[in-house]
């Protein structure tokens, strides 16, 4: 091979060395400090003098849950009120439901709405999120009466 081929691929050896390494580093930033969030989405960009409107809260029509309750385990009777959403389950301190459970994570999963509709979603747990008896990979509607089990544990929408 010429010498100038040998230089080339060394040059691209090095290039794409320094590519692993600096996304690797980027990788190690996020985890520590979190993704960036744009300064639009943080408010500060919002124009000089004006004031957004405040939320209005979500109206509740007859029939939608109102709360979410543990019905068997050893949480059994709490409850936790929907308007709270997104509701963490797990065994972490800033879980809404925590559950102290050797088959639950700390992160386990989240119930939240999406208009009117609530679903449930697995936060990547070893045990898994069970809606009846179906293991859920994805996040999955549940209606009122619908039972979700977290380990040992099982909860219900209640109105």
């Amino acid at each position: 091979m010429s010498e100038l081929t040998l230089f080339l691929i060394r040059i691209s050896y090095l290039a794409i060395l320094w590519i692993f390494v600096l996304s690797a580093i980027s990788v190690i930033r996020s985890d520590m400090f979190g993704a960036r969030v744009p300064e639009a989405a943080r408010g500060g960009g919002r124009a000089a003098g004006r004031t957004p409107k405040p939320a209005k809260p979500p109206s509740r029509r007859r029939g939608t849950p109102t709360h979410l309750l543990v019905t068997e385990g050893s949480n059994a009777g709490e409850r936790v009120d929907l308007a709270n959403a997104p509701i963490l389950i797990g065994r972490g301190a800033d879980a809404a439901i925590r559950l102290d459970d050797d088959y639950v994570s700390t992160r386990h999963a989240r119930i939240a709405a999406s208009g009117e509709t609530w679903f449930v979603e697995d936060l990547g747990s070893t045990n898994g999120t069970y809606v009846g008896t179906v293991r859920i990979t994805q996040p999955t509607t549940i209606t009122l009466g619908t039972q979700v089990r977290i380990g040992k544990t099982i909860l219900e929408l209640r109105k």
